[in-house]
């Protein structure tokens, strides 16, 4: 459909890695750089690649790497930096097609595994072509994970962050607390004894003015307008929202801005999903192009910032708005707009990173960044130790594990309370035999068990190990 405004994956990682791994990472744009930082918590022997000097240069400057300024497909650097010894290499520039060629010299000159960035999502989905057979055993697109979150966000409509675990038998869900909340000025234990029918763990804590992520003891006080992340099993989903003062949004009317592949993504699953989808999309044949595309879409040509525009398609009947243009600042004032014409649900992208931590601050329910999101996910193939599952939170520096727990792990010696467990790390519940067990402090874990952690970046390397099975 289209009108013309007359104005306008579990992933497999490496397992039992306890030896250092030498990864290189080609390009040092916001994905390169979050992944060095992420690496340079793990003590890896990292090497990034980029012609950008001033990037490398920042990075030196701020983290534990080796950087190399080049050119990532000149088979004569790659040797120089030992290719050959490598087990990863990362090609993660903004060129889909320098990423290719990167991984398949990287391949041919003997690195172990390639992921490359890609830029089409039509590869991920193609059945006729192996691109493992060229050298490029895994790719990533940034456009479709950002598009698979907001799908995410839109389902869990009064949270602001989710995740969910083994198909949503355990879920991670962040929320900002407000006055009707009624845990309030109470500390964490007190929460738990007032709403003792409901399980749930708070397992983090952001808090205005407070740089470093709360990791909540017993005495831990929740404050008004905390970032608040539960750790829930599926059967108490439903009873978090009185906890949290809201209550669960039905979301059916979707309006999207920008005609992004992020936005035509987003318009054909949330379609899929027989939401009621509108796209404003700028650019009249483009705008055309995707109304041929997405048949059950409404697809309007015109430019979103105007506000008649707005109102004349009915955005105050909107139950969410996603704003994924390719300009931050219009995505931030337009979810701002959309606020204050009573929407209740917002999503914007941001290509700024540093524009993250502010989405609650400035009152957008989730700020997302592609990058970000593409980095974190790619990380998942670099952690050690037996881990299913990983996922970032967004406005935290921090990640969320779902380990299996291996036969003579040290966490199967003794009770969690007699774990030596880091006080920079907390268990958000167990998995056994596909059934969610709260995991307080007499729990003691077994072999088979599959664990969420919650971990600050300075205690993962001690978490790994105590889920490893003692083999070094």
């Amino acid at each position: 459909m289209f009108a013309q405004h007359k104005q306008a994956q579990y992933l497999c990682p490496y397992s039992h890695l306890s030896r250092i791994m030498k990864i290189i990472i080609a390009g040092a744009g916001d994905v390169g750089f979050h992944l060095a930082k992420l690496l340079s918590y793990e003590s890896q022997d990292t090497y990034v690649i980029d012609f950008d000097g001033e990037k490398l240069n920042y990075i030196n400057n701020h983290l534990d790497v080796i950087t190399k300024k080049g050119d990532a497909t000149s088979i004569k650097l790659l040797k120089e930096i030992g290719i050959a010894s490598a087990d990863l290499l990362l090609a993660v520039t903004e060129s889909q097609n320098t990423n290719f060629t990167i991984s398949v010299i990287g391949k041919s000159l003997g690195v172990k595994k390639t992921i490359a960035r890609i830029n089409n999502p039509e590869f991920l989905q193609n059945d006729c072509i192996n691109f493992q057979d060229y050298g490029v055993d895994f790719m990533i697109s940034p456009e479709e994970l950002a598009a698979e979150e907001i799908n995410l966000l839109l389902r869990q409509s009064s949270f602001n962050d989710t995740v969910a675990f083994e198909n949503g038998v355990f879920n991670v869900m962040g929320t900002t607390l407000g006055y009707k909340s009624p845990i309030l000025d109470l500390t964490v234990k007190e929460a738990k004894e007032k709403f003792s029918i409901v399980d749930f763990i708070t397992i983090a804590i952001k808090r205005e003015g407070i740089a470093q992520t709360i990791i909540p003891r017993g005495d831990t006080v929740y404050k008004m307008n905390d970032q608040v992340y539960f750790s829930v099993p599926n059967y108490s989903i439903d009873k978090l929202y009185p906890i949290i003062g809201k209550e669960h949004i039905d979301i059916k009317n979707v309006m999207i801005l920008g005609g992004s592949s992020i936005g035509r993504k987003t318009a054909r699953n949330l379609c899929k999903d027989n939401f009621n989808v509108k796209l404003i999309e700028r650019k009249k044949d483009k705008a055309l192009t995707i109304a041929e595309d997405l048949r059950h879409t409404l697809v309007i040509n015109g430019d979103g910032r105007d506000l008649e525009l707005l109102e004349s398609e009915n955005i105050r009947g909107m139950d969410a708005f996603i704003a994924v243009t390719g300009d931050s600042e219009t995505n931030i004032m337009s979810c701002l707009v959309a606020k204050s014409k009573g929407v209740r649900k917002t999503v914007a992208l941001v290509e700024n990173m540093d524009y993250i931590n502010i989405s609650q601050t400035i009152g957008i329910d989730t700020l997302i960044n592609k990058k970000l999101i593409a980095a974190s996910n790619i990380f998942r193939h670099i952690r050690k130790g037996e881990i299913l599952a990983l996922a970032n939170l967004h406005n935290i520096d921090a990640e969320v594990f779902e380990f299996e727990v291996q036969p003579n792990a040290k966490v199967t010696k003794a009770p969690i309370k007699d774990l030596r467990f880091p006080r920079e790390a907390v268990f958000g519940g167990v998995i056994r035999d596909e059934k969610p067990l709260m995991s307080f402090g007499d729990f003691q874990l077994q072999s088979g068990d599959k664990a969420i952690v919650f971990c600050l970046p300075e205690a993962i390397s001690t978490v790994e190990d105590l889920f490893n099975n003692g083999k070094s």
